[in-house]
């Protein structure tokens, strides 16, 4: 893979713009992994938050995998995979933001009752590991990060619905973009909030726990109501 040293404002879509010209003209292959966040954020000569930006980028045209502890890998990309526009070119605006949450509250409320009644124990486990990463977390503004979008990855693969799984990859991509330029690390910085979050994700494991579908989808109501208006109170 060929790097390039990028100046100027948006550097992390340039990049993005770099990798994706490589993925397209067959020099990345599907499922080619790239390298590490730290790698390519000395090849480029950028910080690692402008790599995860870059990433997020290509995640939400749907042309990368992420995978949280193991890496980013190229997508082979099918002509009925599901696809949502290009955020970029609303600039992702403040209306951009309310859109998305009101489709990732639709998503993740049905996803939430979906897991109750189809979750396993390996999916129980797989929550409670995340759980456990999440509070000994808390205050860790990448650790939260990191921990908070593996649980919705973990709740969507409990539906047992590929589908499911692929609607939340592709909002969770527009969102992780939409979300930086909200400030959202901010929710995680505070010790208060972050515990807070966690409380609400212990809730939903409950509940899915339980096999209590309409508990899991009223704590997930909640749960996404709170980052809505914590959110929006950035956008004001």
């Amino acid at each position: 893979m060929e790097f390039t040293k990028f100046e100027n404002r948006k550097i992390y879509e340039k990049i993005a713009t770099h990798i994706e010209s490589q993925i397209l003209s067959g020099v990345l292959k599907p499922g080619d992994k790239l390298p590490s966040t730290k790698e390519l954020s000395e090849s480029f000569q950028v910080g690692r938050s402008t790599i995860r930006e870059a990433l997020s980028a290509l995640k939400a045209k749907g042309l990368l995998e992420i995978h949280q502890g193991e890496g980013s890998y190229v997508r082979l990309v099918e002509p009925d995979d599901v696809k949502l526009p290009n955020l970029e070119s609303l600039l992702l605006g403040r209306q951009a933001v309310l859109e998305l949450l009101e489709a990732r509250k639709a998503l993740e409320t049905a996803n939430a009752g979906i897991a109750a009644l189809k979750r396993n124990d390996a999916d129980l486990e797989a929550f409670r590991r995340v759980l456990e990463a999440m509070e000994a977390g808390l205050g860790d503004e990448e650790a939260g990060e990191r921990a908070d979008v593996e649980f919705h990855r973990v709740l969507a693969a409990a539906t047992h619905n590929s589908i499911m799984v692929r609607l939340l990859e592709t909002i969770s991509g527009q969102m992780e973009l939409a979300i930086r330029e909200t400030r959202r690390l901010q929710m995680y910085a505070s010790l208060e909030e972050s515990r807070q979050l966690w409380k609400e994700h212990a809730a939903i494991y409950e509940a899915v726990r339980d096999g209590d579908a309409a508990a899991a989808q009223q704590a997930m109501q909640d749960h996404l109501l709170h980052v809505e208006k914590v959110l929006t109170a950035y956008l004001a």
